[in-house]
């Protein structure tokens, strides 16, 4: 499998993962009581979120996704350099 079939299933398989997890994470945060939401936590990390606003939520979801692609980019390249350097 190519470098690029590579990052783009593990971009897709992350981003969905990570989409999955937000919508988990927020789906709690409207059940929970206040002292359990999750929200305050991760909400630094995706820029542009506000907790109960369609606004703030698609940024989420963007963030999200996004993450999935940065993650995908930064270490699938570095994972198949480590193997294609083992192997020669």
């Amino acid at each position: 499998m190519s470098l690029k079939a590579r990052v783009v299933s593990t971009g897709h398989a992350l981003s969905l993962f990570l989409i999955v997890s937000y919508l988990l994470c927020v789906g709690f945060g409207l059940l929970a009581p206040e002292g359990l939401r999750m929200y305050q936590a991760w909400a630094p990390l995706l820029p542009g979120f506000e907790w109960l606003t369609a606004r703030g939520f698609l940024a989420g979801a963007i963030g999200a996704y996004l993450y999935g692609w940065y993650i995908a980019g930064v270490f699938v390249p570095l994972k198949y350099w480590a193997e294609n350097r083992r192997r020669a």
